[in-house]
């Protein structure tokens, strides 16, 4: 008897350490979701500064956000219609500037903001009204570096709406006046994945821009 007393305690002396683990992972789990959710919830309402109607609205410049290149050095489908909205804000005569944001890392082999600046010119843009930001790594450094340049107080910040809320509330957050203007004409492709990195990129650029 006294031999299953022991066995019996040992187990249970074993067990309590597999029972922390578990409630301490699914604390940790809980608390990344919050975290996740909360600033993210954060990021939308803080960047819903979204227009359908620019008629009569002036403005500095209109920034378009890079979305990639087709192998053959096209603008993607998505940077196309990103395209078309700013330069239908520029005929319209929202402003006299477009800035075009994107990577230009290497200019030989791709250069997004070249192939921006073609699309721009053949679609009538004269190359006078084109302001090329070749270091638009990514959405805060595109905002960041319309604000350095010190030019422009304020834009119309041109993409799709899924990205829109995060940009704009990058641009608030750097003191850039923004408004956006959605630039979704379609169903695109590879949504759902843009959706779920958009979740994460959310979350990365509200601490990013909490402690610059």
């Amino acid at each position: 008897m006294p031999e299953k007393t022991s066995n019996g305690s040992k187990n249970k002396k074993g067990k309590k350490p597999l029972i922390w683990m578990a409630f301490s992972l699914i604390a940790l789990l809980l608390s990344v979701v919050i975290v996740f959710g909360l600033t993210n919830l954060l990021v939308i309402f803080g960047g819903s500064h979204i227009k359908n109607d620019f008629e009569g609205k002036r403005y500095d410049c209109i920034l378009v956000l890079g979305a990639g290149l087709y192998p053959d050095g096209t603008p993607s489908e998505m940077l196309a219609d990103r395209l078309d909205i700013a330069i239908d804000l520029y005929k319209k005569g929202v402003s006299e500037v477009i800035v075009l944001s994107g990577d230009r890392s290497d200019e030989r082999n791709y250069d997004e903001v070249g192939a921006m600046e073609r699309y721009c010119l053949e679609k009538g843009v004269p190359a006078e009204a084109i302001e090329i930001d070749g270091q638009g790594y990514s959405t805060y450094e595109s905002i960041r570096n319309l604000k350095n340049g010190g030019k422009y107080k304020n834009t119309v910040i041109v993409t799709q709406k899924y990205h829109l809320y995060r940009a704009i509330y990058i641009a608030e957050k750097l003191d850039v006046s923004a408004d956006g203007a959605n630039a979704t004409l379609k169903k695109y492709s590879g949504q759902g994945a843009r959706g779920f990195r958009e979740f994460g990129a959310r979350t990365k650029d509200f601490f990013k821009v909490f402690f610059k």
